[in-house]
């Protein structure tokens, strides 16, 4: 018998072409030019804070999430979330963002911003974010420019320009030496 069991994984860095197969099946090229693409492109997502979905082997879904700022104040940009559209639906992207929140939390973060339809992503705890309060470095509808707290009062007073959340000079002097001691990749 198969074994049809939802299974919700970290991401490793041997799912990326897949992952980008599946995106270009459900956003097709025109992925490129949106702004959360562009903010993407600046700065990778984090691996610790993205999963995938898969049924047996089969990929059915990711998430992922990209660390951000939002003026001064450091956040997530969660997405792209992506279903295989037979598999949508049946719960997938719901336990995707849970799972992703759930890691996201318990790293330390406390907010997590997305582009994206406040009826699906409002039962994961998002909300719409007040028309000029926060902007993106390009064009995207302020309706659905959506927020969601991961410690309550998290977001209060902060606005400005998303961008992406380059490492401090601290972080890459401790990364390189990390990866020139062989403890990292």
């Amino acid at each position: 018998m198969t074994d049809l069991t939802l299974n919700i994984l970290p991401e490793t860095p041997e799912d990326a072409a897949a992952i980008e197969r599946l995106h270009e099946r459900t956003f097709g090229p025109g992925r490129f030019a949106r702004t959360s693409y562009r903010i993407r492109e600046e700065m990778g997502h984090r691996l610790e804070l993205s999963f995938t979905a898969r049924i047996g082997t089969l990929l059915v879904g990711s998430v992922r999430q990209t660390r951000i700022r939002i003026g001064e104040t450091a956040a997530l940009l969660l997405g792209p979330l992506t279903i295989e559209p037979p598999f949508r639906g049946h719960g997938i992207g719901k336990a995707l963002i849970e799972r992703a929140l759930e890691a996201a939390r318990r790293h330390g973060h406390r907010l997590v911003v997305l582009v994206g339809d406040v009826p699906y992503y409002r039962r994961c705890g998002f909300v719409r974010i007040a028309k000029g309060q926060v902007t993106m470095p390009g064009p995207v509808d302020p309706a659905r420019l959506l927020v969601a707290e991961l410690v309550e009062g998290a977001f209060a007073g902060v606005s400005g320009a998303i961008r992406p959340d380059w490492p401090q000079e601290s972080e890459v002097g401790n990364r390189k030496s990390q990866e020139g001691a062989g403890k990292l990749p």
